[in-house]
């Protein structure tokens, strides 16, 4: 179920039609989102918005929605015929007398009315889509529309007194949300069907009938939450005729919601060479930067990246950065030389640098640091890249004369059933973690005896692989210390974090060492196990001194994959065991299960508590690759499990997991069933007291949704960012096994499809990025401003009226100090108005507050500037001769301010007709158009001196070699 981000809201009823998107049999694998494009007129005045799909199209109106299904066949045919694709063949009825085929294809539509509603409710779009249509739509110059936008969703208020109807894409079907908010009357919400062949209820769910065959409502889901505690409500149809109201029990009109979790955005990167994700982390603006590697060319780096090229090898790295809703390419650059490179994990710094941990078999990698004097083979790189992904920071190369970085394994696809080498990705395993002044941590696993070691603990290799501790300055270079961690046995160093008060360096993962060094009687675990085990160490922050470290282990393989701090400096470990692991002060467990949470004492000595997940089974459900213990000590582990290439046996990976399926799934999951070969997310309350959340993720068929190794993380307040190896095989490789639920893809964002499909027989993958707000965290604020109408807009010309709303709508009530010597404002509502009678600066502060959660109330500023530099922009234009050329002059009639006059770029020109833009200062412009036809001329000052700048205006130019000039509007 999708998310609301709402706050007052008692009861939510939500319905979700189920159509196809598919644009031709052949698209199984591609998921087309849905996008809302305004109505301007171009369409006539009959609703405000309108949506495409393959086969039909959405229409939404103040007071209920149409659709339009075609028949699905006689679409095929017709697209097929269109497009000469294949052997389909067209519906086609022959006119005996003239000889002519034509296609014919039916048809239907019906209306959905909201009996009694306000058929004037006002539209709130949002989720925009990156760039504008037009539309030249006949002869008639009033419905030619240029430069409309286009939404992922779109919300009307107040429908019925109290009542909003958001309407949005999610999986490829539309869906709708009735949200009830506290007041108002339930009974009031009344649905009519015109133009359907019958509505009747079947399993719950509401099915529409049409010529073209059955459309179904999912069965309405509606809850609330009382005494902390997520409640269903009772929600059903109740049908009559062509009439459908709802019915609700023993719900409790004064109680608020809990937001549910919000698919942020799903993207593919779009790479046309196979692309396999392995790891992602946020940046410090909610952006997503994602990792994997790349088998070739055709990675789509950015305009002036660190490198646009393939260098050679089998695999270079590719890291793309996406904005924080996934519909831009901050950057997007290969790293790599003529070897092997793959990324491990990465984590951004407080101003949109990414450090970059992995490793490297290339001899020119990219070096601007340190380089250990024995280097090669396989060896360990951290690279620090600048935040627009242009230059290169640091770079450095870390190693000895045998295998460094990997796990066990330096191999590209590494099979389990070696050593500490569990699962498929499990060579990957290594991290990197900034401390708060920058310097670079990393935990990760040599095979050399001649590592180079700096201030360390561990003098000499203990066996045939160790963990290794590293800490670097911020711009790599030099080694602050460096050390071995190890026995005699295989160690390997998964994971690390700094604690947050004593700045000691905590490091965990798997050993099958029986006198792993620093083990202190006194601490949990002061023997081992059996076969693999857990450890935890705890070395001084400059290295030399190990403090203390301890076994967690059973008399079975027992793995830690994740490490984490609360606020209160307690460690919490995450991982996966196949023996009794201790449940111990937690009411929430599943008997049985493989998957396990501990919170340990800071010095090792007892667990605070602990708990397992998951479905009983005798080997673990999913492989973990993200772990957070958020601001409220809420737990958060992302996975996936489940074998790969299922239908290529006995090719399959040496997989030891079950698949997810069984895991506990909540009523709010994104995804509620899985094919076994699937992501899963799971959020456990505060000391293992109740489960939150439980989700699967990714698409159903093909080959499984799966990371090739690396973290992914979450940020501090509980949003997963994720890298998928994703739709691997499309349609090609698994016939058998088609794909029947796409992979999780936004409106808007920048890859939408796999762009590596059909490039081999098989068909390739492209790394997918998930951001999903899970929202458990506490109230949180984000002051928005719109001023004239355009949002995120902070400036203005005085008397200045600002609209302003909470964009997270997490509280109960708000107060506003608008910075100006006005009283101080409280709503219950997320938004308020305030208009500045006087020049100047203000800073604007809204406090959001919510009683019933962990954290009661969040503070955002905003900054408004209120000036008296107003520039009003004009222009005409006339044809130059001769009458048979396409030439324009363009006269700048703008008044600029006393204050201000115009400068030599204080002019953007944008013409229409594919042109590169022009700036320009306040002269004439000329220019030539390519050909006859009809331009929107757009002249544009976006100078912040002026106080409404970004303005424009735009006039529409015909050309012709019949006039001089037509018209301008």
């Amino acid at each position: 179920m999708g998310v609301r981000k709402t706050l007052d809201i008692l009861v939510i009823a939500s319905c979700c039609f189920l159509f196809s998107l598919k644009a031709s049999a052949q698209s199984e694998s591609i998921y087309y989102a849905l996008e809302f494009a305004e109505n301007k007129g171009q369409w006539g005045d009959s609703f405000q918005y309108r949506a495409e799909f393959g086969h039909g199209a959405f229409f939404l109106h103040p007071d209920g929605y149409t659709v339009l299904k075609h028949d699905t066949a006689d679409y095929a045919r017709v697209l097929a015929k269109l497009h000469m694709h294949g052997e389909a063949q067209p519906h086609v009825e022959t006119n005996s007398k003239s000889g002519n085929d034509h296609l014919s294809m039916r048809s239907h539509a019906y209306r959905v009315s909201f009996i009694g509603a306000n058929r004037h409710a006002v539209s709130v779009p949002d989720m925009p889509i990156q760039g504008n249509i037009s539309y030249f739509l006949g002869n008639d110059p009033s419905r030619w529309k240029s430069g409309l936008s286009t939404y992922g969703k779109v919300t009307f208020k107040d429908v019925y007194p109290g009542v909003d109807v958001v309407y949005k894409s999610e999986a490829g079907n539309l869906k709708y949300d009735i949200i009830v908010n506290p007041g108002a009357d339930v009974s009031k919400i009344h649905l009519r069907y015109e133009g359907t062949d019958g509505i009747k209820v079947e399993k719950g769910r509401l099915i529409i009938r049409t010529s073209t065959g059955r459309s179904r409502e999912l069965d309405p889901y509606s809850y609330q939450i009382t005494e902390g505690l997520k409640r269903q409500v009772s929600c059903k149809y109740i049908v009559k005729d062509r009439d459908v109201r709802f019915e609700l029990k023993g719900y409790d009109p004064s109680q608020p919601i809990v937001i549910d979790p919000t698919l942020v955005f799903g993207t593919y990167t779009g790479s046309r060479a196979s692309n396999w994700g392995y790891t992602a982390t946020p940046g410090p603006d909610g952006s997503l930067f994602a990792g994997g590697i790349v088998f070739g060319v055709g990675y789509p780096s950015s305009t002036g990246a660190i490198q646009s090229s393939f260098r050679g090898g089998n695999v270079d790295i590719g890291i793309t950065r996406f904005s924080s809703r996934g519909n831009a390419r901050i950057y997007s650059t290969y790293i790599g030389g003529n070897g092997d490179d793959i990324p491990h994990s990465l984590i951004s710094d407080g101003v949109g640098n990414l450090i970059l941990l992995g490793r490297t078999t290339s001899s020119n990698y990219p070096r601007r640091g340190y380089a250990s004097p024995n280097a090669r083979g396989a060896d360990i790189v951290v690279t620090k890249i600048n935040p627009d992904g242009t230059a290169i920071i640091g770079s450095a190369i870390i190693g000895g004369s045998r295998n460094d970085g990997a796990n066990i394994d330096a191999g590209v696809s590494a099979i389990g059933c070696k050593s500490l080498l569990f699962n498929y990705g499990d060579n990957t395993r290594s991290e990197v973690v900034l401390d708060e002044i920058g310097n670079i941590y990393v935990a990760a696993n040599t095979e050399s005896s001649d590592f180079p070691l700096v201030n360390s603990v561990q003098s000499s290799l203990g066996g045939g692989q160790d963990a290794v501790v590293i800490k670097l300055d911020p711009n790599l270079n030099s080694l602050m210390f460096s050390t071995y961690l190890g026995g005699t046995g295989d160690d390997g160093g998964f994971c690390i974090k700094v604690h947050p008060t004593t700045q000691e360096v905590y490091v965990a993962g798997p050993t099958l060492s029986t006198n792993f060094p620093g083990n202190k009687a006194g601490t949990i675990g002061s023997s081992p196990g059996q076969q693999i085990d857990g450890y935890v160490a705890v070395i001084a922050n400059n290295g030399g001194t190990l403090i203390r470290s301890t076994y967690l282990a059973t008399s079975e393989t027992d793995i830690i994959y994740g490490l984490q701090f609360d606020t209160n400096g307690y460690p919490y470990v995450m991982g996966i065991s196949l023996g009794t692991w201790p449940v111990l002060n937690a009411a929430y467990s599943n008997p049985g299960s493989r998957q396990f949470i501990s919170k340990l004492k800071p010095d090792l000595s007892r667990y605070e508590y602990s708990t397992i997940y998951g479905s009983a089974s005798s080997l673990p459900n999913i492989s973990p690759v993200a772990f957070l213990v958020d601001r409220c000590e809420n737990v958060y582990v992302s996975g996936w499990g489940g074998a790969l290439n299922p239908c290529t046996q006995p090719g399959c990976f040496d997989l030891r997991s079950a698949g997810p399926l069984g895991m506990p799934i909540t009523p709010d999951a994104i995804k509620k069933t899985t094919d076994n070969r699937d992501f899963y997310f799971i959020v456990i309350a505060k000391n293992a007291r109740r489960l939150l959340y439980g989700s699967y993720a990714g698409q159903s068929g093909g080959e499984g949704d799966h990371v090739d190794g690396g973290t992914s993380r979450f940020d501090q307040r509980g949003a997963i960012y994720q890298a998928v190896c994703a739709n691997c095989g499309g349609t090609t490789m698994c016939p058998s096994q088609p794909i029947t639920v796409p992979f999780p893809i936004t409106p808007g964002v920048v890859a939408p499809r796999n762009g590596a499909l059909g490039t081999r027989s098989a068909g390739e993958c492209n790394l997918g990025a998930i951001k999903i707000e899970f929202n458990f965290d506490g109230v949180k604020a984000g002051l928005g401003a719109t001023i004239d109408g355009i949002k995120n807009k902070k400036t203005g010309c005085f008397p200045l009226l600002v609209d302003f709303e909470d964009t997270v709508a997490t509280g109960q009530k708000y107060k506003w100090n608008f910075g100006d010597g006005t009283p101080e404002e409280e709503t219950v509502k997320p938004f308020n108005a305030h208009l500045f009678p006087n020049p100047g600066t203000y800073k604007v502060r809204l406090i959001s507050i919510n009683e019933l959660e962990c954290i009661t109330s969040d503070t955002s500023f905003q900054t408004i500037i209120v000036g008296t530099d107003k520039v009003i922009p004009d222009f005409n234009f006339f044809k130059l001769p001769p009458c048979a050329n396409f030439t324009m002059q363009f006269d700048n009639l703008s008044v600029a301010p006393a204050r201000v006059p115009f400068g030599p770029n204080s002019f953007i020109w944008e013409f229409g007709d594919g042109t590169p833009k022009r700036t320009t200062g306040p002269g004439p412009v000329v220019h030539t158009f390519p050909a006859e036809g009809v331009y929107n001329v757009k002249m544009s000052v976006e100078d912040p001196a002026y106080c409404n700048a970004p303005v424009s205006l735009t006039k529409v130019v015909r050309i012709s070699t019949n006039v001089k000039a037509d018209f301008s509007m």
